[in-house]
């Protein structure tokens, strides 16, 4: 019997950091609305209208702390140690030697406690009413929608290179819960956690449709310019011309990029590593004050950083450069945000952050200059960058007026930017809509271990 079709799937993630609401964003297209709500599209589970009062309580002691836990780490002596604390609880065991790691982690016990208990049921009530496919980027969302008897089909989203058991059910075998694995290392992993490998589709990661455009169109034309701007010598193109040509095409090998190079640095959600941004400003200030260089500064949604980040500007006198060779990219609401962020992206060459989700975002052609990594789980992600050839380790950051040009002449930049596209996987929104809304097995067939 032909599954039933679709035309459109309940949303749901969670407000933590960026990473689960970064992941269903570029889903925003088959978004459906509950009944009876108003205002809504992708639904954030721990932050709706009519949300129980004990429900929010429990969400929001939840990110408060992974939010100040992550600012702390760079603080002297206890930092680190109280970080640890937390990075051991959510840790990922290592993957060999192969053997059943199918057995509930505390994490996972404590979960399901609470959910037993009702956290969840209220949300998955509302939805019950008309009962959709659910996409879920959060591993305890996609726990409410089993245990309080969801009616529609569950799929989670993973946003990582490599997953912890919380992302695992209480009791794998016995579960109906679909995972949309971003790469094959996942797939193995979920297996290990005693997942059913029917239930696991190896989609990738979903980026942005509108950094692809139709038939590519978009992406390369950025890859074409970015090319130009990361290889000023010329080395990677006289040797790799061919294959420049016939992956992106004749038309998008041009010899002159329309924009100065231009260096994307993104913090975390919780507003970590900020101070990394100012310091490439101040290495790179002369070369923006002659519009040599552009940099965009990512304060998502965090306004005390958008301030930071102005003051930094306004200390070195580079006001006059708003606009144009220096931007702040910033909007108090998240979704507004990923739209400014996806929009920089398409003149961006070199994109600077911390090994997170933004490690697939490598499938669009970004060279990623990776910085410290913040939990265990990016730890894998760096890994994974490096697989693909994608990823590089930053050199000291005040110095970026040095090494950076060294790696440009050197064409290594370039390199990664048809790594990156040709190795990373970029069609996951494409391969989910097949999955959820037409019922084919859409999955990624040429991958990685990794």
């Amino acid at each position: 019997m032909p599954k039933q079709q679709f035309d459109k799937a309940y949303i749901v993630t969670v407000d933590m950091g960026y990473g689960h609401q970064r992941a269903v964003y570029p889903l925003k297209d088959i978004v459906a609305q509950p009944i009876g709500w108003s205002g809504y599209n992708i639904i954030t589970a721990n932050n709706y209208a009519g949300i129980p009062k004990s429900d929010r309580r429990k969400w929001e002691g939840g990110r408060k702390i992974y939010e100040r836990i992550s600012r702390m780490k760079n603080l002297p002596f206890v930092g680190k140690y109280i970080f640890g604390v937390m990075d051991y609880i959510q840790r990922i065991e290592p993957f060999y030697p192969k053997r059943d790691l199918s057995h509930p982690s505390l994490q996972v016990k404590q979960i399901y406690s609470m959910v037993r208990n009702g956290w969840g049921k209220h949300l998955i009530e509302e939805l019950n009413k008309n009962p959709l496919p659910y996409i879920t980027s959060f591993f305890s969302t996609a726990f409410f929608a089993e245990e309080h008897g969801y009616k529609g089909d569950i799929y989670c989203l993973c946003t990582d290179t490599d997953i912890s058991r919380a992302w695992a059910p209480l009791e794998p075998q016995k579960s109906r819960i679909n995972y949309f694995a971003p790469n094959k290392r996942v797939k193995c992993r979920l297996e290990l956690y005693g997942v059913k490998s029917k239930n696991i589709f190896i989609t990738g990661f979903p980026l942005p449709k509108e950094n692809i455009g139709k038939d590519m169109n978009v992406l390369k034309k950025s890859i074409g310019e970015r090319i130009c701007n990361l290889d000023p010598k010329g080395r990677y193109q006289k040797k790799y011309a061919t294959t420049i040509e016939t992956f992106l095409g004749k038309r998008y090998c041009v010899t002159k990029s329309k924009h100065p190079l231009t260096i994307t640095f993104a913090v975390g959600g919780a507003g970590a590593q900020r101070e990394i941004g100012v310091e490439i400003l101040k290495s790179l200030h002369k070369l923006i004050d002659k519009n040599q260089v552009r940099l965009n500064l990512v304060a998502g949604s965090r306004n005390d950083v958008y301030r930071f980040y102005e003051d930094a500007v306004k200390e070195l006198h580079l006001e006059k450069c708003y606009g144009g060779s220096i931007n702040i990219i910033y909007d108090e609401n998240k979704m507004e945000y990923f739209a400014k962020f996806n929009e920089v992206l398409k003149t961006t060459d070199v994109l600077w952050s911390k090994p997170s989700e933004l490690s697939f975002y490598a499938g669009l052609g970004l060279p990623i200059i990776m910085a410290p990594s913040i939990g265990s789980q990016e730890d894998f992600n760096r890994s994974w960058l490096h697989s693909v050839g994608a990823g590089f380790e930053q050199e000291d950051p005040k110095y970026t007026h040095e090494w950076l040009f060294d790696w440009l002449d050197s064409g290594w930049l370039a390199e990664a930017t048809m790594e990156g596209f040709l190795d990373a996987p970029r069609n996951g929104v494409y391969h989910i809509e097949d999955i959820v809304l037409k019922g084919k097995r859409s999955e990624i067939e040429d991958m990685h271990l990794l």
